[in-house]
């Protein structure tokens, strides 16, 4: 986000980027919980009305307690105009959202999504002043900046733990392209038939495609994994799409931004 705002992207790309980042891991976490459900349970958890049942409680469950907490969130800054006070309230809604969510067996990061979604759009539009919407933008930038640097430090810190043969180098190789092209049918299909009905900006789609980078919730949801034979493989190949999306995507979507985007 920090490079396309130095390469002057339009608003609504930005807005098309950052929301989908946030739907993408939310959904992620609860595909991955699903997976590794299936997979503990074993064949008789193979249901298709248990693993429905599953993500109806992660996503259903997670949405609504989502708009749930926000709405009650947003009625208390409606009552109050004092910026400190408006900062500890979205804090609480984060860390109480997160928790009571995993206590009644939903997704905690859906759930998280969904509220800040509330709170920053119909919260700052209905209950903010313009001085507090100020405090609090600054507020969560500067809280963003240090949980990404400690993020990427402690990422650092396990990839010198890991030990890589060539098993785990060939896995890492093998799933950079498989991601890519996932990745490219999951953003194009659905750019191709909302365009029938929505016009984007030009260049929306490779953008997306390139701008698409792996971090944080990619290896935290790795380490999580059960221990298991194959949980190294899994981890290395997750590390070698981090590091590929961060090192080359990173480094060059600005120039896929200047040379797509008019």
């Amino acid at each position: 986000m920090g490079i396309l705002k130095k390469v002057k992207v339009p608003e609504t790309l930005r807005a098309k980027i950052a929301g989908e980042s946030l739907f993408n891991e939310g959904v992620g976490v609860v595909l991955v919980t699903v997976l590794v459900a299936v997979a503990a349970g074993g064949e008789e958890a193979v249901t298709s009305s248990g693993v429905f049942g599953l993500l109806v409680v992660e996503v259903v469950g997670g949405i609504a307690l989502g708009l749930g907490m926000g709405y009650v969130a947003y009625r208390a800054m409606q009552e109050i105009d004092e910026h400190s006070l408006e900062v500890l309230i979205r804090l609480a809604l984060v860390m109480g959202t997160y928790a009571l969510a995993s206590r009644l067996h939903m997704s905690g990061p859906l759930a998280v999504v969904i509220a800040g979604l509330f709170i920053g759009n119909h919260g700052k539009r209905f209950a903010m002043s313009e001085e507090t919407r100020q405090h609090i933008d600054t507020f969560w930038s500067a809280l963003d900046e240090v949980l990404n640097s400690l993020l990427f430090l402690a990422i650092g810190f396990e990839v010198v733990s890991i030990s890589v043969t060539g098993r785990e180098f060939g896995a890492a190789l093998f799933a950079i392209p498989v991601v890519l092209v996932a990745r490219f049918i999951a953003v194009s299909v659905p750019m191709a038939v909302l365009s029938v009905r929505d016009n984007f900006t030009r260049g929306a789609t490779s953008v997306l495609i390139w701008g698409g980078l792996r971090g944080g919730i990619s290896v935290a949801l790795a380490l999580g994994l059960p221990p298991t034979p194959e949980k190294p493989i899994i981890l290395a190949a997750t590390y070698g799409v981090v590091v590929f999306s961060i090192v080359v995507q990173g480094l060059t979507i600005e120039r896929v931004v200047r040379a797509r985007v008019r």
